[in-house]
């Protein structure tokens, strides 16, 4: 898996004070993306153990105090990046005590492959379904058109 973007502070994507990593690879290739340049899986950097390492020992960092990690990009849950994403979110679960994940795609919740469900299935909320330009409102929290929906999956 490639990345385009972390962010180690982030107050933009997902609610608190969260880690944000932007990954590479989208085949929705939505008419009026903000993020075309993630659209390729070759773009960006190589999203390594080193990088990996980072986030984890960010989201512990008793000096900030950070609500969790949000997924975004791209597409965390195009086929090639599944098992990447798999990996980060269940490590995640495993040292991080506490922090939530977000997790954006174009994918709709009904319509997950059984891989992409392994992913979601340790996800606290999934911001679901393709941006729609002729539905877009940047007033909506958390989401850029009124098609996509806001799975809140854990209490």
């Amino acid at each position: 898996m490639n990345f385009h973007q972390y962010y180690p502070v982030d107050v933009v994507n997902g609610e608190g004070t969260r880690c944000t990593l932007f990954v590479a690879g989208c085949e929705h290739q939505c008419r009026g993306c903000y993020n075309q340049s993630t659209w390729s899986l070759d773009s960006g950097k190589p999203f390594d153990k080193q990088m990996e390492d980072r986030v984890i020992a960010d989201l512990n960092d008793t000096r900030i105090k950070r609500r969790g990690l949000s997924l975004s990009g791209g597409d965390p849950l195009h086929p090639a990046n599944v098992s990447a994403v798999l990996a980060l979110v269940k490590r995640v679960h495993a040292e991080c005590d506490g922090k939530d994940i977000w997790l954006w795609t174009g994918y709709e919740l009904a319509h997950l492959t059984d891989a992409q469900q392994s992913v979601v299935s340790l996800v606290d909320v999934l911001v679901d379904g393709k941006f729609e330009k002729d539905l877009a409102d940047p007033s909506l929290p958390w989401r850029g058109s009124h098609n996509q929906v806001v799975h809140r999956l854990k209490p």
